[in-house]
């Protein structure tokens, strides 16, 4: 049965204003992912310390399935400063234990069972933790119906020109932001056209199945070969918009694993994320009406 859905790189705890609260893209997106009754895993490490202890147990309360080696580093924190607009800033720290996930025979079974899974640049930034991704994605299935997806997510300076071409070249599903794409395109030297027609070229570039650019209140686009769909922002009251993008992209996944169409699937991933932006923290219990 390869039905299982994986978010695998940093989990760790974001220290936030009002106190810690567990967070990390991959383990974000597992979390949402199990929400909608899919059988998921969050893949990263934690040390071995009270911290990391607490992150397990977290997961364990939530119903969250892991595989999470405990490794000889800190576990890892992120201080996180929101902004007027309820917008973070990060200050993530490093040589932790996510950057050193170990490739192990577990983590090739499991790949072995995977149907879908998310993985960022961040968590490359190290090069225990970047093989290992990169062991998982070699040791899938090599069905059609599989889904790899890559949320780009640009923390810091934690990535370079050749971790993300590289991890375009691996996905078939592509997620960015506005500002990321800027970014990206500022390094792979066509940065003079409209954000539309740079989704088109990284599209046919590396011949993606779809990709996903989100523009926070300015709306978001899925591009799939010939077709872009288009969904406005709803205006919501924000409390942070720490964790949305993660519920994004999870419930797009969930959607599409679930035969609904891009369309179907864009609608709702924007519904949900409004919702999130409208909780403190990334991972609230999502309303029955966005699970049914």
């Amino acid at each position: 049965m390869n039905d299982i859905v994986v978010g695998m790189g940093e989990a760790l705890w974001d220290v936030l204003p009002e106190g810690k609260k567990l967070g990390g893209a991959p383990a974000n997106f597992a979390y949402h992912v199990s929400q909608f009754g899919l059988d998921s895993r969050v893949v990263s490490a934690v040390g071995e310390d009270a911290l990391g202890a607490e992150i397990l147990d977290n997961f364990s309360r939530k119903g969250v399935k892991y595989l999470i080696d405990t490794v000889p580093y800190p576990t890892g924190t992120v201080q996180v400063e929101i902004d007027q607009a309820g917008v973070p800033q990060y200050e993530i720290k490093e040589n932790v234990a996510w950057d050193n996930i170990p490739y192990t025979e577990r983590l090739e079974n499991l790949a072995r069972q995977t149907k879908a899974v998310c993985f960022g640049s961040l968590a490359q930034r190290n090069v225990v933790s970047r093989e290992t991704i990169n062991r998982f994605l070699d040791a899938m299935p090599e069905d059609e119906g599989r889904l790899v997806v890559f949320d780009v997510n640009l923390r810091q300076g934690f990535y370079n020109k050749e971790i993300l071409c590289h991890s375009m070249k691996r996905c078939n599903i592509l997620k960015i932001n506005d500002e990321e794409l800027v970014t990206v395109s500022r390094l792979f030297g066509y940065p003079g056209i409209d954000l539309q027609d740079k989704c088109w070229i990284l599209l046919g570039k590396y011949n993606l199945k779809m990709l996903i650019l989100t523009c926070g209140i300015n709306g978001s686009y899925v591009f799939t070969p010939g077709n872009v769909s288009f969904q406005p922002t709803p205006k919501v009251e924000v409390a942070d918009t720490v964790g949305a993008g993660d519920s994004f992209t999870a419930t797009f996944i969930s959607s599409l694993l679930k035969g609904k169409s891009v369309t179907e699937a864009h609608e709702l991933a924007v519904a949900v994320s409004a919702y999130v932006c409208t909780q403190n923290g990334a991972m609230p219990v999502l309303p029955e009406e966005y699970l049914r």
